[in-house]
Formats: C-alpha cells, sequence, structure tokens
C-alpha cells in the first residue's frame, strides 16, 4: 500500500488554513482506502483528535510552524532541515503539502502535491508582508515549492485563474479541491445565547458579523466606514458590527490598531464589538442569531467564513474579488470591496428587508449545501491517484 507523508504542522492552527487542514486531511483519510497516511507534526505533543487511522511522527523543533510562519517570523535553519529530513524517509511514496505556509523543500524520491490557497500575498505584498525581507523570503519558497511539486492544488476556480494567470503555469498543473463549512455550522432551531455571548453583551439586537482575519487586505476599514454611515439612521440605532478573529495573538500583519485608531474617531466605540477568537460553540449560535455577515476582502481564496454563515441560514454581503459569487449565486449579495457606497446601501437592504433576508437564507443554505468536506477529499484523492501512477 503506497505511503504519503502528510504536512501536518500546521494542524493546530485557528486561521482558515488550520480549519482546512484538520477538515480536509481528516476526510481524506476517511474516504481514500487505497493508501497508507502519515502526519508529520512539529509539536512534540502530537496532534490532537487525529484519525485514528494514521500514524504519527513528531518532529522537533525549536519554534512550532504555525508561531513561525508569520509576517515578521521565519522558521529557523534547523527546523527546516529537521523537518525536510523526515519528510525525506525513504518509505514515503507522495508528499502531501496542505499549505504552502508550512511547505519546506524535500530532496527525494517522492512525488510531491502543494496547496497553494490563493495569490493574496503576490497581489498585495506590502499589504501582508511589510518587511522587504519577509516579502523576499515567502516569494523564494513559494517558488521553491511550484519547481518541486509534481501537482499544485487550490481551493477554487477562482484561485486557479488566478495561479495560473500570475505564475504563468500550465493549466493541467492546477487543480481545484474545493471547500466546505464544518457540520457544526448549521440552521438551529432555537439558538440561545452562550455564557461567552453573554459576557461580551451579544445576547439581544441585530448583528453585522464579520469572522476572520485582521490583515489590511481584508478591507475591514471600509466595512467600518460603510457601518459608520449606516449608525446616521433612526430605525438602525440597535444594530451593531461585531468583529469576529483573534487580534491579540496575532501572527499575520495586522490592521487592528488602524482600525480601532478609526472606531475611536468615528465615536463608534459603543457599537462596534471585537470578540476575539470564539470556539465553534459559541460562534453557530452568533451566526443563527445575527442579522447578516460581511466580508469586505480586497481578495479570498475561497471565503470559507461566508460559507459557514450561510450554513447556518445567515445571509451574505460579500466581496466580487472570490469565488463566491459563484458559490453562493443567488445566496449572496456581492460588491466590489473598494465601493463604500455600494457597500452601505447592500448592508441597508438586508437589514431592512425581512424578503431579502428570507430569500437569502434559503438560497444560501442550499448552496452550502452542496459543499461537503467528503466531496473535496474525492477531489484530493483523484490528484493523489494521478499523481502517483505518474
Amino acid at each position: 500500500m503506497p505511503r504519503i507523508g502528510v504536512d501536518a504542522t500546521c494542524w493546530h492552527n485557528n486561521r482558515g488554513y488550520g480549519r482546512h487542514a484538520r477538515a480536509l486531511l481528516s476526510a481524506l483519510v476517511r474516504v481514500d482506502s487505497r493508501n497508507q497516511y502519515v502526519f508529520l507534526t512539529d509539536d512534540i505533543n502530537g496532534i490532537d483528535g487525529q484519525p485514528s487511522e494514521v500514524e504519527v511522527r513528531p518532529v522537533a523543533a525549536s519554534t512550532r510552524t504555525i508561531e513561525a510562519a508569520s509576517a515578521d517570523g521565519r522558521r529557523g535553519i534547523f527546523d527546516i532541515w529537521r523537518m525536510s529530513r523526515a519528510f525525506a524517509a525513504p518509505d514515503f511514496d507522495l508528499l502531501l503539502f496542505p499549505t504552502v505556509y508550512s511547505y519546506v523543500p524535500v530532496l527525494s524520491r517522492a512525488k510531491k502535491i502543494l496547496m497553494i490557497h490563493d495569490v493574496i500575498a503576490e497581489t498585495f505584498p506590502q499589504l501582508t508582508f511589510p518587511r522587504r525581507l519577509s516579502r523576499w523570503l515567502w516569494n523564494a519558497k513559494v517558488a521553491m515549492g511550484q519547481w518541486q511539486a509534481d501537482s499544485l492544488v487550490t481551493v477554487s476556480e477562482y484561485s486557479r485563474r488566478g495561479l495560473i494567470e500570475h505564475f504563468r503555469l500550465p493549466p493541467g498543473r492546477v487543480h481545484v479541491v474545493g471547500e466546505a463549512s464544518d457540520p457544526v455550522f448549521q440552521l438551529l432551531k432555537d439558538p440561545q445565547p452562550t455564557a461567552r455571548l453573554k459576557e461580551l453583551g451579544l445576547a439581544e439586537g441585530r448583528f453585522i458579523v464579520y469572522v476572520g482575519g485582521f490583515g489590511p487586505h481584508k478591507n475591514l476599514t471600509t466595512l467600518v466606514a460603510a457601518f459608520a454611515a449606516l449608525t446616521t439612521h433612526d430605525d438602525l440605532d440597535d444594530v451593531r458590527l461585531v468583529l469576529v478573529g483573534e487580534y491579540g495573538k496575532e501572527v499575520f500583519h495586522s490592521d487592528h490598531a488602524t482600525i480601532r485608531q478609526q472606531i475611536h474617531d468615528l465615536g463608534l466605540e459603543s457599537r462596534v464589538f471585537f470578540t476575539g477568537f470564539l470556539p465553534d460553540k459559541d460562534l453557530v449560535i452568533l451566526l443563527n442569531r445575527a442579522t447578516l455577515l460581511a466580508l469586505p476582502s480586497l481578495m479570498e481564496g475561497l471565503g470559507l467564513s461566508a460559507i459557514e454563515a450561510a450554513a447556518c441560514g445567515l445571509p451574505v454581503v460579500a466581496t466580487t474579488a472570490s469565488p463566491l459569487p459563484e458559490l453562493l449565486g443567488a445566496g449572496g449579495i456581492f460588491v466590489d470591496p473598494m465601493d463604500r457606497a455600494g457597500w452601505e446601501q447592500a448592508l441597508l437592504s438586508v437589514i431592512r428587508s425581512k424578503d431579502l433576508r428570507c430569500r437569502l437564507r434559503c438560497e444560501g443554505l442550499a448552496s452550502a449545501g452542496h459543499l461537503t468536506w467528503d466531496k473535496a477529499a474525492r477531489q484530493l484523492s483523484t490528484v493523489i491517484h494521478k499523481v502517483a501512477i505518474g
């Protein structure tokens, strides 16, 4: 049985690519019985919740990848060498890297599959890697990964087009393996606020919710400006903006301080809430009780938070610079990320129209229901099989 070495160093990351890796790899092991999977991790405590069918090989590291692979950090040369040596083990027939963030060069006979989720860092380099050295190291890693990979995988047709165009790749080298929401994200009959939501002051009211990081490319200053315009309407005096995501220990380049200052300057401190990271049990309740989800990013490779929101029956207003218009269709309203007036009007329409919210809810639930991790895992299994047989 072929043995596949899998980079699981991002398993414990709370951001989108960590959730992606956990869900996709778990489904892959479940649907693919043709191969034997070995997860390599740089966490000496191993992996929590790993599939029982896999072997886990811890690799010693001075700094875990989820801390080192940041906007201003980098992995130590000895950590890279140790991980590379572990992947070069002669019993591996194929290597799978579920994100380029944690990729390391490997000299071995094994075939290699590398996932590149998007071209955000290439399109907006100064917004993702403010330091010139960090940008140079990122570009070098991506170039090496492309050179070594027998096949590249990305998360949407939108990102596939971006990769082919930006890196001038042959279309046959890049394959799409989709994403989906976790089953925990679902429409609930009676979603009561959790203790954490009550503590945050989010037990009652109408909420515009954003879920994600606070990098400049997330374009949250446009969302805050659009929300500020909404606060001038007397009938919206109970509407609040809730920004969900880790900001205190953010490893990526963050615009959090700028957003805080903007909120202060606009006098919105009592109307905007920063929740920090929310566990799924709290997040699913918030998404079920909110009025809409807004995702104004300058670019999204997929936009998983919008899919999760749609799976909870929450209307979505999202960026056109993403695959979401294709994935959600009539289940969302899509606005150019730089059109502040367009964002104001879209938010206003959804908040004020019950009929529109009902339509978006029904269409969004149907669209999100077509996306499953088992389907994504079967897509990846097909790519693995094609690469393995050469």
